[in-house]
């Protein structure tokens, strides 16, 4: 589930916010991976370059993704959820269709014009002090439920603010955007 997102790399906005982080990091646009570091703003509202996965407990390999119906359980994702509620700009996300031994890729954004904006939860290393992030998940709309059972919580601008510094984070998801657009990728 949303295991790759795309960042329009002339996009004005995404400009703005890569300038705004400063030279020195190398910030992935055009089709983002996991492991790869993204442009995003931060909990305290201001841009960030943040590395795109949670280490597992075990050691092997990273978590890309938490689900949003059980993220305050969890104790690797908890505290990142009250102190730690980030935002990621993307054009659109990817999601894969299985038709028997076919996998057929789709682009998903937000109805609204601009950016889709991906609810994240991040924490910083305290020994290296960079920043992480996962994409929170949700059920999926009806409307995509014949490509994936799940898709990330998108959140419109008008609840930027709610998510990054509201009490409620759980009521902010409530109001995040369902409906997307897709198309054959």
């Amino acid at each position: 589930m949303c295991g790759r997102f795309y960042v329009e790399a002339d996009d004005p906005e995404i400009i703005a916010i890569v300038n705004a982080i400063g030279g020195g990091t190398k910030i992935s646009v055009c089709e983002v991976f996991p492991t790869n570091t993204a442009a995003g703003i931060a909990p305290n509202g201001e841009p960030a370059a943040m590395h795109w996965g949670f280490p597992r407990f075990d050691g092997k390999g990273e978590v890309i993704n938490a689900r949003s119906e059980t993220a305050t359980q969890k104790n690797m994702f908890r505290r990142a959820l009250m102190e730690g509620r980030c935002l990621i700009p993307s054009s659109w996300y990817f999601e894969w269709e299985k038709r028997r031994s076919e996998k057929i890729k789709y682009a998903l954004a937000s109805r609204d014009s601009g950016l889709t904006w991906l609810a994240g939860i991040s924490r910083v290393d305290p020994e290296t002090g960079e920043r992480s992030f996962v994409i929170l998940t949700r059920p999926v709309w009806d409307g995509i439920a014949f490509i994936h059972d799940r898709m990330p919580v998108i959140l419109s601008r008008t609840l930027h603010d709610e998510w990054l510094n509201g009490h409620d984070p759980e009521r902010t998801i409530a109001c995040s955007t369902q409906e997307v657009e897709y198309k054959l990728a």
